[in-house]
């Protein structure tokens, strides 16, 4: 648990009560309203709950102030924070919390009984707890020791994982938060003295103004986030499509590998030639700018040197993973208006294929393809044109097309291109399909930076590759990379490892660190 202390500066604390006194409602009202606006703005909702504390005094009876032990009680409140002016909700608030103090000795449980969510589902887990302590310069929880007792020692812990105090001492405030990791007990204290300051200044200036419009971010944070953190100005090829940048890298480094597949490998001139060929002929096919082209293969070389041609030629890719159903296939087809298909004459008959889409057999075509020139292609894409059509997994439905430009795949290769070096980029597994995105960055991220492409059929078959020990730089999900640690797979070589597309636990980091040789480890989930 993080804690942490911060006193509410002077003229703020002297506005806030002369604000109360003008209203004719309690400083407490003001402070429960802007803790709202910090949990509005923290859940993005306008309707927050949280927990208030009672003194328990107030409906005790005759000689409850005589009466030792603590009366104290937690109650839920339920505040608002939308299109009412900041007034009126100061008022409703007040009402509120009177009304609260007629149900102060109402057990949570009758509360959780009555609010309709049922247990074991908490009513709130965030708390507030306003503090009166006097004049005393003493936090009012740090207690006050009578004759012949002393203090010993004073710890403050709720079961919340977000608790903040205000202890109102009489001319001044002071604010303490209690807030379990990761978050920030600081910056909680931070943004709550925000609130109560810009919720003063409205009622001083603009009563009217909408209390959800408010904002409680400190300057200090929002230059941070919307400036500082936001300074995405970089330089990239901006005129640039993916191909054309691999066709840079084939002319710099000819005789290098770029691609190992099992036992076989090709250099960047020869994959250069391979995909101009097929690019040619997909041009007398009638493949262009904003042409869909889908990619039905087996993990091959023939499949890098298919997405590269159709990307040559000025289409777009439509990647097509085996392993999905063939009702998923036929309809991902029709609904990208694909209108030519690559595919191998082992799996083109795995669905239907619509009419109007022209089936090209790479075995088939093979001679044709031989007898096409192995120059570059004089490409028609642009930067804006599409490059590649990916399909969402359809957990919600029907799967869904993200269309994604060269321009914004060049930015990607270009911002990886600065953090990775040319040592990580030298052996770089490929083991995602790719109808995942996370495979534009393993294969096209070494071939636009003369690295060589490491590919298997999967992660896990990693150990079984004959170019295991070239390999880098790992890129797969957690589970996986936990299965290869488990089985002492990783190869040697690696120092990079990019974890995606499930959460990942520390428990994983720390074993992969501890693994010997793993130097760098990117959650990029």
């Amino acid at each position: 648990i993080g804690e942490a202390r911060l006193p509410v500066a002077g003229d703020v604390a002297v506005r806030l009560r002369r604000r109360a006194r003008a209203l004719g409602v309690s400083a407490a009202s003001l402070c429960h309203l802007a803790w709202a606006q910090v949990l509005a703005r923290l859940s993005g909702r306008a309707d927050v709950v949280f927990g208030t504390l009672l003194f328990g005094r107030m409906q005790g009876g005759e000689g409850a102030d005589r009466v030792m032990g603590p009366f104290i009680n937690t109650l839920p409140v339920r505040i608002g924070v939308g299109d009412e002016g900041a007034e009126a909700a100061v008022r409703r608030t007040h009402a509120l919390l009177a009304d609260l103090l007629r149900h102060e000795h109402a057990s949570l449980a009758l509360a959780q009984r009555c609010s309709g969510v049922a247990a074991p589902a908490p009513l709130f887990t965030s708390l507030l707890n306003y503090r009166y302590g006097g004049g005393s310069g003493r936090p009012s929880g740090a207690g006050q020791p009578g004759e012949g007792m002393r203090g010993v020692r004073v710890q403050e812990r709720t079961n919340y994982p977000v608790t903040l105090a205000v202890d109102d001492r009489g001319e001044a405030f002071s604010l303490a938060a209690q807030v379990a990791a990761p978050a920030d007990a600081e910056q909680v204290c931070r943004v709550m003295h925000t609130a109560l300051e810009r919720l003063v200044e409205a009622l001083e200036v603009d009563p009217g103004r909408a209390i959800g419009s408010i904002d409680v971010l400190p300057e200090a944070e929002r230059r941070q986030m919307v400036d500082e953190w936001n300074r995405t100005d970089a330089e990239y090829p901006a005129g640039a499509c993916i191909h054309q940048l691999f066709e840079v890298q084939a002319a710099r480094t000819p005789g290098a590998v770029a691609v190992r597949f099992e036992e076989e490998s090709v250099t960047y001139r020869e994959l250069n030639e391979r995909a101009n060929r097929l690019a040619h002929h997909l041009v007398r096919l009638g493949v262009g700018p904003e042409v869909r082209v889908g990619v039905l293969m087996e993990r091959s070389l023939e499949m890098v040197v298919s997405l590269l041609a159709v990307l040559k030629a000025g289409g777009a890719y439509v990647p097509l993973d085996l392993a999905y159903p063939a009702e998923r296939l036929a309809f991902m087809l029709a609904d990208s208006a694909t209108s030519v298909l690559l595919t191998q004459e082992k799996v083109r008959g795995l669905f239907v294929v619509g009419p109007g889409v022209q089936v090209v057999v790479e075995e088939e075509v093979r001679a044709e393809i031989a007898a096409e020139s192995a120059e570059n292609v004089a490409s028609r894409a642009l930067p804006r044109n599409l490059a590649y059509l990916i399909y969402t997994s359809g957990s919600t439905g029907i799967p869904k097309g993200v269309a994604i430009e060269h321009e914004s795949a060049v930015v990607l290769l270009a911002w990886a291109s600065g953090v990775y070096t040319d040592e990580e980029l030298s052996g770089v597994l490929a083991s995602t399909s790719i109808s995942f995105d996370l495979s534009v960055y393993e294969l096209f991220l070494p071939l636009v930076r003369g690295g060589c492409v490491v590919m298997v059929e999967n992660a896990l078959a990693l150990a079984r590759s004959a170019a295991a020990g070239e390999v880098r730089l790992i890129n797969t999900v957690p589970s996986a990379i936990a299965a290869l640690l488990k089985d002492g797979a990783i190869p040697p070589g690696v120092t990079t490892v990019n974890l995606a597309g499930e959460p990942l636990r520390a428990e994983l980091v720390d074993a992969l660190y501890a693994h010997g040789g793993i130097e760098r480890v990117y959650d990029l989930y």
